[in-house]
């Protein structure tokens, strides 16, 4: 049965959210900022940590064998189903304190406010803390989610980081030697109800409407492009221009065309955020350019006829200037939409709350991009300031993270798991 909705924010608790996110953030390898890498003894300090607050909180607290902390908080009888809350606690390099980290502690506060009131709900309620969502260390991303959603392959354990240490190595020093199958690890059909994850925008969105929280329809899906121009090298002084097959110029075009079509069509972004030229001198026209490219959307048909109509253009431009051009697909995730029943809910908690319910889609990736093959997902954002993520100046307030938690507990006390087992 539901639960009775009541607002009872607590301002200690919501500071003491902050408080730990800041004891968090100095388990780092970087002195003077937060850098947080898979499998790192810094990780493995945090999640040591995070598991002895799950502990606190009234949860039986485990490591597993990919580096998750996974916190258990039983229902009105031992063995239930599972509602799965939680985030990342891996880092970029010099990165905020509230990206992936915030998720974990706001949902251990959560089940702490729960546990006080000696509720037991008919569901239990998992929280992990994921060891790898950001993929900075190794050439694989989402190792966690994916070990638990059992998609992970065990051919990601020969990956190696910058310094020749395999994953494999790397998980033994971290404490899981002898792990071989990432798919031992995973969750069993039935037993995991839905995933949500209490995130930061990362976005201005709910800044610029002066929203506290919002509730997200879908993670968006990406495909990343290497693409190389080839022209003609020649000298700067002597070519005419109209003569020059000047690839840089028409590499430029090309990434202005995909600005164009990104911004006239909805839902769609595009992003070069490398470019190089060779053969990179002040007075040759270059005869070649590489660039990268980003097109994201929350509708793969968006995003499928998008690219379409950019790499159309890409070879009219090159056409007309006298060039070639090459594209290779580097990255490519599908669109995770949120499940209807769980995004419901999760508005109907903020709406119980006074707050204006908004919907947004999620431009960044999360752990629910590999969580979707599991179980149904959703996710709450939270307002940051000026949407600044990935960043040592990224923040939230005291009295934000204190709304996200009530929304929680409240979508927690109101849960309903049929629709899930349906």
């Amino acid at each position: 049965m539901p639960q009775p909705a009541t607002r009872s924010h607590d301002d200690n608790a919501a500071a003491l959210v902050m408080s730990r996110l800041d004891a968090l953030a100095r388990f780092s390898t970087d002195p003077d900022g937060l850098t947080r890498l898979y499998l790192t003894p810094e990780h493995r300090a945090a999640a040591d940590q995070v598991a002895a607050w799950m502990r606190e909180a009234g949860l039986a607290a485990r490591i597993d064998g990919v580096g998750n902390v996974i916190g258990r908080y039983e229902g009105a009888r031992p063995g239930l189903p599972a509602l799965l809350l939680g985030s990342h606690i891996d880092t970029v390099r010099n990165a905020g304190k509230y990206d992936g980290c915030f998720g974990v502690i706001a949902a251990i506060a959560a089940i702490s406010r729960l546990d006080a009131a000696g509720i037991r709900l008919n569901f239990a309620i998992e929280i992990i803390a994921f060891g790898d969502e950001e993929g900075v260390r190794f050439p694989v991303t989402l190792s966690g989610s994916r070990a638990l959603a059992g998609t992970l392959d065990p051919a990601v354990l020969d990956a190696t980081d910058e310094n020749g240490v395999s994953l494999r190595a790397a998980l033994a020093q971290f404490g899981s030697p002898g792990f071989e199958d990432p798919k031992r690890l995973a969750y069993r059909p039935g037993q995991a109800l839905g995933y949500c994850e209490l995130h930061i925008e990362q976005g201005p969105v709910l800044e610029a409407e002066d929203l506290p929280v919002g509730v997200v329809t879908a993670i968006a899906g990406a495909a990343r492009h290497s693409v190389e121009v080839t022209g003609v090298a020649g000298h700067s002084g002597t070519v005419p221009m109209a003569l020059r097959h000047d690839a840089l110029c028409a590499a430029s075009e090309m990434i202005l065309a995909a600005e164009r079509i990104a911004r006239d069509t909805e839902e769609l972004v595009a992003t070069t955020g490398m470019i190089a030229a060779r053969p990179g001198a002040v007075n040759v026209i270059a005869a070649g350019a590489k660039f990268s490219l980003d097109i994201r959307s929350a509708s793969d048909a968006i995003r499928a006829q998008a690219t379409r109509d950019i790499f159309a253009e890409f070879a009219a431009i090159a056409a007309r200037r006298g060039t070639t051009v090459d594209i290779g697909k580097t990255y490519e995730a599908a669109a995770a939409p949120c499940a209807r029943h769980l995004t419901d809910a999760l508005e109907a908690s903020v709406a119980r709350h006074g707050i204006r319910p908004r919907r947004l889609p999620s431009g960044a990736g999360h752990d629910g991009l590999a969580m979707i093959a599991l179980c149904p997902i959703a996710m709450l954002f939270v307002r940051c300031k000026g949407g600044i993520s990935h960043n040592p100046a990224e923040s939230i307030t005291t009295a934000d993270a204190g709304v996200a938690v009530d929304v929680l507990v409240d979508f927690l006390r109101h849960f309903d798991p049929e629709p899930a087992k349906g």
